[in-house]
C-alpha cells in the first residue's frame, strides 16, 4: 500500500479527532448560547461574557482579557465601544493612575445580565449536561480542567 504523504492523508492521520470533536461541539454550543441571547436579551454571547467578568469582580474592573474572550485588543476597544453605547458599561479613569481605565456595568445591565443568565443556564443545561449522564460529566469536567491547567503552564 502506498503511504506516501499527502495533504488528504495527513489531514484524516495526522490530526486528532478528539481535538476536532472538542472545537466543533464548543463552536456549536458557543452559537446557541449567542442566538438565544441575542434573540432574548439583545446581547452577544462576548457581552454576556464580558458583564460575567465585571460583576465576578464586583463591579468594577481595571482590566478584561482580550486573549481569555478570543478577541485582540483593537476588538475589545470596539467591544466595549458598543456596550458603552448600548448603556451596559461606563469607562473612566482610575483615581490613582490615570493610564488605568475602569470598567463599569450600569444599572440597566443588571437588569439584562440577571435576564441572561437565565436564557446562557438554560442552553447549557439543555445542550451541554442532559445530554451526557452525571459520569460522563464529571469526567469530562476533570479532563478539561486537567487540559486546562496543562495549557496554562
Amino acid at each position: 500500500m502506498d503511504r506516501t504523504p499527502t495533504p488528504e492523508r495527513a489531514a484524516c492521520d495526522r490530526l486528532s479527532p478528539g481535538f476536532g470533536h472538542l472545537i466543533r461541539s464548543a463552536t456549536a454550543l458557543e452559537r446557541l448560547i449567542d442566538r438565544a441571547l441575542q434573540e432574548e436579551v439583545g446581547i452577544s454571547h462576548v457581552m454576556f461574557e464580558v458583564l460575567l467578568r465585571l460583576y465576578r469582580d464586583h463591579g468594577a474592573c481595571t482590566a478584561i482579557n482580550a486573549l481569555d474572550l478570543t478577541l485582540t485588543s483593537g476588538g475589545m476597544t470596539r467591544l466595549l465601544d458598543r456596550m458603552e453605547k448600548a448603556g451596559l458599561v461606563t469607562r473612566g479613569r482610575h483615581d490613582g493612575d490615570r493610564r488605568v481605565t475602569l470598567i463599569r456595568p450600569t444599572d440597566e445591565a443588571s437588569e439584562i445580565f440577571l435576564r441572561a443568565v437565565d436564557v446562557h443556564v438554560r442552553v447549557v443545561d439543555r445542550h451541554f449536561e442532559a445530554p451526557l449522564s452525571a459520569v460522563e460529566r464529571e469526567t469530562l469536567r476533570r479532563a478539561l480542567a486537567r487540559l486546562e491547567e496543562v495549557l496554562a503552564e
